[in-house]
């Protein structure tokens, strides 16, 4: 229920002592309408969270309109900082949660404390104290929690209802906690403009004294029966490039840019005339679970682990619920260790010359990771044509020593499991999918490919991790050579001589070491396929940076498989590894 005494007493005790305190508090239930609201809550009080929600929107019969092309802009899941200018000051926001919850469940709306003490909403917002300003470190806290959950967080910058102004009905000045929490939790910032407005007795009263505009915000709401209002979505916005932005300017004066920005969204024209920051395509919404799961039954199937999880081969389809999930899945995964391409899915000319490997569970019905393979010992037309065909050999230039090898090689790439699959053996159950393949394909001899380090870790970590492989595993008969070559500082290259050159198991120890005070681990891929073979039959060759990867760093790794270990062998290659197909 809403008890206007009860929440006054509370902010200010001594109010109650005042001569005027019993006039004050029976206009404000007047203005506030607390006699409705509460009736409308007993009327209503089975209901929680979205369904009561829907209730007082079908109440207010108060609806909105968005684009479909802008609704694929919010994310279906995954952490995210909802942005928006607060036009109307109650039912615009109540819309934006039920915008939100249309793509997805989990998503939370920072609210002041009246509006937190609507207990059927409670579960729904994050509290935040506008009238005294306390507690901000811990609304901050919750809001940090909730992205670290992977939950939608909505916040208005702006902290308050628009005011006319000069240029029309517009926020105040945004606070710049938004920047830093998405720096924090490096969650993208989606900016959402709102196309709305108050009755014109609100923008006046509030010119001439801005709390009395503020007393006529319940009233105003109530003004809005059978109203609709327009939503632009805009792109997201990655927290790795609001950390660059901020290198080159406050947060305060990027805060009044993405004000900016967001008024734009409402005016394409201007958006186009005036670019902000770059931004990224939203990662494309789920496939259809049970499409899905009839579409994954057409795959060859090489096995089945112990836990019942099924491992697939498939050769592309454009149109298959496979290819668009795993694309989907691909661009999912490497955003959350800041790579990706940016754009909703990744997918591209290379995935149709290829084999795709997919780990699936029937009981989830999930792709939980893929692997794409790539046999390449029937040249098309000229070494130059197949080069082409050859993804890894957009990263490094192929040479004769490797050239010889390709028809006995098996290309792999791609790899991925998507984060709530992460620390399930999932890697280890893709490699008994990579040793069925094998099995079934005696001529394969080598296995290629690059393997990526996040563009986002220290410069020293990076050039640390490729100078520690290149000491230990490097130069193999010069097979490639990088494109656009990660350089390596002579510094860096020192310490791995001089602290990383010795024994592998010692060296590693020390590495890990160094990559803890920079705050950072070594990537899972670089550990496992390092200790994969006996006589460094795994060579790091050379390092290349992927510039339509998110710069990430790119290794280019060569597997003799004859040198793989005893043990090894017999883990991803033995017979009773996986069940039969």
């Amino acid at each position: 229920m809403l008890h206007i005494q009860d929440a006054l007493t509370q902010k200010w005790p001594s109010l109650s002592h005042h001569p005027a305190y019993p006039l004050m508090i029976k206009i404000l239930k007047k203005l506030l309408h607390e006699q409705e609201i509460n009736q409308f809550i007993a009327e209503n009080q089975h209901l929680r969270g979205f369904a009561f929600l829907d209730q007082v929107l079908a109440h207010f019969d108060f609806s909105y309109h968005v684009n479909h092309s802008h609704l694929k802009r919010i994310p279906a899941e995954g952490k995210v900082i909802i942005v928006a200018n607060h036009p109307i000051g109650s039912l615009d926001g109540l819309a934006l949660l039920k915008l939100v919850h249309s793509v997805r469940s989990d998503v939370r709306i920072v609210a002041n404390h009246l509006l937190a003490n609507l207990e059927p909403l409670q579960e729904l917002f994050l509290a935040l104290d506008n009238l005294t300003g306390n507690h901000h470190k811990t609304a901050f806290k919750g809001m940090l929690n909730a992205l670290k959950n992977e939950q939608a967080v909505i916040i208005f910058p702006a902290g308050e209802v628009s005011r006319i102004r000069p240029n029309g009905v517009k926020d105040g000045t945004w606070k710049s906690g938004f920047l830093t929490l998405a720096q924090k939790s490096q969650a993208p910032v989606l900016p959402i403009h709102i196309d709305a407005r108050n009755s014109s007795l609100f923008y006046a009263l509030s010119t001439l004294y801005k709390p009395l505009g503020s007393l006529l915000l319940v009233q105003e709401m109530f003004n809005k029966k059978a109203q609709k209002i327009d939503f632009h979505i805009g792109k997201p916005i990655a927290a790795t490039t609001i950390t660059q932005a901020t290198t080159c300017r406050s947060a305060k004066a990027l805060a009044k840019e993405f004000r900016k920005h967001l008024y734009h969204l409402s005016k394409p024209k201007k958006l186009l005339k005036h670019p902000f920051l770059k931004t990224i395509e939203t990662i494309a919404h789920p496939i259809e679970r049970r499409a899905l799961r009839d579409a994954v039954q057409l795959g060859k199937s090489l096995g089945e682990t112990v836990d019942k999880k099924k491992i697939y081969l498939f050769e592309f389809d454009a149109n298959s619920p496979v290819m668009r999930e795993i694309g989907r899945l691909r661009e999912l995964t490497f955003r959350s260790v800041q790579e990706g391409t940016g754009k909703s899915s990744d997918l591209d000319h290379y995935d149709a010359l290829y084999q795709h490997l997919v780990l699936w569970d029937e009981q989830e019905w999930e792709i939980v990771g893929a692997y794409r393979l790539g046999q390449h010992q029937h040249p098309r037309q000229s070494r130059d044509k197949n080069e082409s065909e050859i993804y890894t050999a957009s990263l490094f230039c192929f040479k004769d020593s490797l050239r010889q090898h390709l028809p006995n090689c098996l290309e792999l790439g791609r790899s991925f499991v998507q984060p709530k699959y992460w620390g399930k053996r999932s890697l280890d159950y893709l490699w008994f999918g990579i040793g069925a393949y094998l099995q079934q394909h005696p001529n394969i001899e080598y296995m290629f490919g690059p393997v990526s380090l996040s563009n986002t870790y220290p410069q020293q970590a990076k050039e640390l991790i490729a100078a520690f492989y290149l000491q230990q595993f490097g130069d193999y008969q010069s097979l490639v050579e990088a494109r656009e070559p990660f350089v390596i500082s002579d510094e860096s290259m020192a310490i791995a001589k001089q602290e990383l050159s010795g024994e592998y198991s010692a060296s590693l120890k020390k590495l890990n070491a160094l990559l803890a005070l920079e705050g950072v681990k070594l990537p899972t891929l670089f550990k496992q396929y390092a200790e994969l073979c006996n006589d460094k039959g795994c060579r790091f060759i050379d390092f290349s940076i992927d510039s339509l990867f998110s710069d990430c760093i790119d290794a280019f790794i060569f597997v003799e498989i004859a040198k793989i270990k005893s043990k090894k062998r017999q883990r991803y290659m033995g017979e009773s590894v996986i069940s039969a197909a």
